[in-house]
């Protein structure tokens, strides 16, 4: 997670639903700017953050009204609205005013991040973040310490390897194979595990093992 995560801006007044909304988000490789106000929200929106997430009712004013100001502005970040009105014409109004979605309060931490997801762009080349999130349970520390051990181990493993194959030892390069593919669903090098699983399908391809050493090469700079 060298590269820099995505910026949301989060729109909630209450402190305690503003603290479960942050720590739900932290499960996700955003960075997360929080305002308390509309006045605060105004100052901190820009075109460069990836996802607003505004509450509908804040002490001074509406987030819709908010949202539709920030559009004449000519921002068009995406954004979903959060409201504990479960009124159908409210909601309707909330997507007229250009929310993409409308969650209802209480929402729950996965309902949350599924939303989220939705609108975070596409993980950078080599890495998938939410992949890694995923499986080590939202902790980031987890995902950075794994992969610093991953990136060590990977030049060994992929010159044992390329010595396996030259050798016609299919058995060995088999096991090696088998053993990136479960440390990389861990860390989330989703690019490396595809050409893993197709030389681990055809381990007599050139073409696939060149493949696999560029995508392990990419990774191990």
């Amino acid at each position: 997670m060298a590269a820099m995560n995505p910026r949301l801006l989060l729109l909630e007044d209450d402190p305690v639903s503003a603290a479960f909304l942050r720590q739900a988000l932290a499960a996700l490789p955003v960075e997360i700017e929080h305002a308390a106000s509309l006045a605060a929200a105004r100052r901190l929106a820009d075109p460069g953050q990836a996802l607003w997430l505004f509450d509908a009712h804040l002490p001074d004013g509406h987030g819709g009204a908010l949202l539709r100001e920030l559009r004449l502005g000519g921002l068009r970040v995406p954004a979903l609205a959060l409201t504990a009105d479960d009124q159908p014409r409210l909601h309707e109004q909330l997507r007229q005013d250009g929310f993409q979605r409308v969650l209802a309060k209480p929402v729950s931490s996965t309902a949350l991040q599924h939303a989220v997801r939705e609108w975070l762009p596409a993980p950078a080349a080599g890495w998938d973040d939410p992949m890694a999130l995923t499986a080590l349970g939202g902790s980031c520390e987890a995902v950075q310490s794994l992969r610093a051990l991953f990136l060590a181990e990977l030049p060994g493993q992929a010159a044992d390897i390329a010595a396996a194959l030259a050798n016609g030892d299919q058995a060995r390069a088999q096991a090696q194979l088998h053993r990136l593919k479960a440390s990389c669903g861990f860390v989330g090098a989703a690019a490396l595990l595809g050409a893993v699983q197709a030389l681990s399908r055809t381990p007599g391809d050139a073409a696939a093992h060149a493949a696999f050493q560029r995508q392990a090469g990419a990774l191990a700079g």
